[in-house]
């Protein structure tokens, strides 16, 4: 699997989760990542063959896991072990997680990790998934260094465990932040542009690799030069905002769909990556944009042409 979707859930006007299953199954999208143990959604992904990525739920829930190997047993239980027929690559300990609470992730995945163990579920990779900001000095891409410590010991638990580190990557918010610097052309895969790193000595044609290269050169310098990303989320708005039209949505997670397979310049081969989403989500709160990042309407019509 290269590009999967994830399958957001905050609106009022979604196909029932039998639906969404049978319409990523009509699509050829065998990677889902749901963002809480949702019971309506594993029980429709039962046999489906679908890759599964499922985030443990809100912060609390990850300050629950990080007290004891027990509370991840229970929650292992509850919400992994009852349900049969289920293909779970990833169990994500806290999404974006900010402040104090990331001191929380290090001993959350430790307990999952052990409570998986015992139960002999060491096959599914605990990790988190972090802001792109997690990176400083992210241009040129060589000279990304992580912004705080406990990056470091994240890095070098998932290193010691084999799991990826999983990351949040969006061109649309480093484009809308700078649009005078970068060209839309080479946040949405067009060609035109190109980028030369002269501290890596690789050339760059589009924003997303810039960004992923970035990751990558922050963890060669926290030690983990091996450790793997896989892009989390990653996507582009369709409406309500800067440079937020259809034809730009489409261009983009076209050309991330397209683009993936082959992996960054640092780092060639298959970037195991998801697009943020599979539906536009009417009760999603913030800017306008971030009700109209679905690939798909409620109704199941695609908000633009889009192939797989």
């Amino acid at each position: 699997m290269v590009a999967g979707v994830c399958y957001g859930t905050v609106a009022n006007n979604l196909p029932s989760a039998s639906d969404v299953v049978q319409l990523y199954r009509s699509k050829g999208i065998t990677g889902m990542r749901i963002y809480s143990p949702d019971a309506q959604a594993l029980n429709a992904l039962r046999n489906s063959g679908i890759s599964l990525m499922i985030d443990v739920g809100g912060t609390d829930v990850l300050a629950n896991l990080a007290a004891s190997v027990s509370n991840a047993a229970s929650w292992v239980r509850t919400n992994i072990q009852a349900y049969q027929g289920l293909t779970i690559k990833y169990i994500v300990a806290g999404n974006e997680v900010q402040g104090g609470d990331t001191g929380r992730i290090v001993p959350a995945i430790r307990n999952l990790n052990t409570a998986l163990s015992n139960v002999g579920l060491g096959g599914i990779k605990v990790s988190t998934s972090v802001r792109f900001d997690v990176v400083a000095n992210s241009f040129p891409p060589s000279a990304g260094v992580f912004t705080q410590g406990y990056m470091t010991d994240v890095a070098r638990l998932l290193s010691s465990t084999g799991a990826p580190l999983l990351a949040n990557v969006y061109p649309y918010f480093a484009y809308k932040d700078n649009p005078r610097d970068i060209s839309l052309n080479y946040a949405t895969f067009q060609p035109g542009t190109t980028v030369r790193d002269d501290g890596n000595g690789l050339t760059y044609r589009c924003l997303f690799d810039a960004m992923v290269d970035a990751i990558y050169a922050a963890l060669e310098k926290a030690g983990t030069p091996g450790l793997r990303v896989v892009v989390s989320e990653s996507g582009w708005p369709s409406a309500s905002g800067f440079a937020a039209t259809a034809n730009n949505a489409r261009a983009y997670n076209q050309g991330l769909i397209d683009h993936v397979g082959a992996g960054t310049p640092k780092r060639p081969g298959t970037l195991e990556t998801y697009i943020f989403a599979m539906f536009n989500e009417n009760f999603k709160l913030g800017d306008l944009t971030e009700k109209h990042f679905g690939l798909f309407n409620p109704d199941k019509s695609p908000a633009y042409p889009i192939r797989f």
